[in-house]
């Protein structure tokens, strides 16, 4: 069974930085796909950046050249570097991973997703 346990949240300043990490453990084969989501009140969860086992990185539009997603496959950690952060990224963050599934990207939806953080609340102000 794998565990995310996600950290880095806070309240930050419109324009300011924020780096989100998340500590996988508990596997046996390491994770192919892991991602970051968020869920605003009142919102859908939505996919923020997805990379995949040869660390190919996928964005949502709204945070390209913004956000950038990396892991470190050692202990493999996954973080989420976000600058330029705006008040519409104010979210719960969650990291996400699942196993190999036959593809290459892992740019899919929540629902493919099957290892959940318990998330970790980002609030940017204006």
């Amino acid at each position: 069974q794998v565990q995310l346990v996600e950290s880095g949240g806070g309240s930050v300043q419109a324009g300011g930085s924020l780096r989100l990490s998340c500590a996988a453990s508990g596997y046996t084969n390491r994770p192919y796909c892991m991602a970051w989501f968020r869920q605003a009140p009142g919102k859908e969860r939505e996919g923020v950046a997805s990379i995949n086992g040869a660390g190919i990185a996928r964005y949502q539009n709204s945070v390209k050249g913004r956000f950038t997603i990396s892991k470190v496959n050692a202990n493999l950690t996954l973080y989420l570097q976000r600058d330029s952060l705006k008040s519409e990224d104010t979210a719960m963050y969650y990291c996400a991973a699942r196993s190999a599934y036959g593809g290459t990207s892992c740019w899919i939806p929540a629902s493919g997703y099957t290892y959940w953080g318990q998330g970790t609340q980002v609030t940017v102000s204006s």
